[in-house]
């Protein structure tokens, strides 16, 4: 069945039903007002684009949202590239019912699916390297378990959920940390670190942004899991991982690059030896795919 969305993911979609089923419902859809309560049709989910299908499996929850007895059969499986053409999924019941679901299920898809496919472009660029790529808390307001599943449907990996399951320090709290403390912002991390390690989750990570080769040097000898390399050239970037692999933390400290990643220039990035290479574009840039409904009587 490959990767399904959760409890949290329902949630969110639920959430979002609410809300997309008022602004486009509202009191109802007066144009299939005109259609007889009793006919049934049948709809089939058509690609008509080349695309990674993510979000069939939601299908049935936005049904539900707009009539129960509306029946979802799937046809194309979580993650799978497909053709223009393409059956995914048929829906089978009321045609009301049906009609006033299509906007927002294919809203839903095609959004899902466009992130899906964006991931999966960069996770194909780096393919036999030892990188692997991370979403990042650039999401849509508001649909945040949705977009990181599907970038897991594309073959992506979710980088921390929010501000409260992991510690990440950035530039900008480096900069407050240097006004306070009136010294190096990185030292004066350190002893904030040390506190705070033992009230962290059991998989919780802690991960300092650097953007200099002074900065990183200082920062290997950090109680940190991650190093962020943020907008560093490929030879800095190849120059952190050596001195990383000479002070013996590999596989105890990883890095990861960020900032400017393109899919022109994520395989150079990966080939570097980096672990983790952070994308802000699988959610913030990805772009909507096509699908349609075609609805048919029975």
């Amino acid at each position: 069945m490959g990767i399904q969305p959760g409890k949290r993911e329902r949630a969110n979609l639920w959430r979002l039903l609410e809300m997309a089923r008022d602004e486009d419902l509202g009191s109802g859809d007066v144009t299939s007002a005109i259609l007889p309560p009793e006919v049934h049709a049948c709809g089939r989910f058509v690609a008509r684009q080349p695309m990674v299908f993510c979000g069939g499996a939601l299908l049935e929850a936005i049904a539900a949202a707009y009539d129960g007895e509306l029946r979802t059969t799937p046809e194309t499986p979580e993650g799978a590239r497909v053709a223009a053409g393409q059956l995914l999924a048929v829906w089978r019941g009321p045609a009301r019912g049906m009609m006033a679901a299509e906007r927002v299920a294919l809203n839903f898809l095609q959004r899902f699916s466009g992130v899906a496919t964006t991931t999966r472009e960069y996770v194909d660029a780096v393919d036999g390297t030892t990188a692997e790529v991370y979403d990042t808390r650039k999401t849509t307001p508001g649909w945040r378990e949705l977009e990181r599943y599907a970038v897991r449907v594309g073959g992506g990996r979710n980088h921390r959920r929010g501000l409260y399951d992991a510690v990440l320090i950035k530039d900008n709290h480096l900069a407050v940390l240097a006004k306070a403390e009136g010294r190096d912002p990185i030292t004066a991390a350190a002893r904030e670190l040390e506190r705070i390690r033992p009230y962290l989750g059991e998989r919780a990570f802690i991960e300092l942004e650097v953007d200099s080769l002074e900065q990183f040097q200082t920062a290997l000898t950090l109680p940190v899991d991650i190093i962020l390399l943020d907008n560093m050239s490929l030879e800095e970037l190849r120059t952190a991982v050596a001195m990383r692999d000479k002070a013996g933390l590999k596989g105890r400290v990883d890095l990861e690059a960020s900032g400017g990643i393109t899919l022109a220039n994520v395989r150079a990035v990966a080939q570097t030896g980096v672990e983790r290479i952070s994308v802000g574009a699988l959610t913030h840039s990805a772009g909507t795919v096509d699908i349609a409904l075609d609805i048919l009587v029975d």
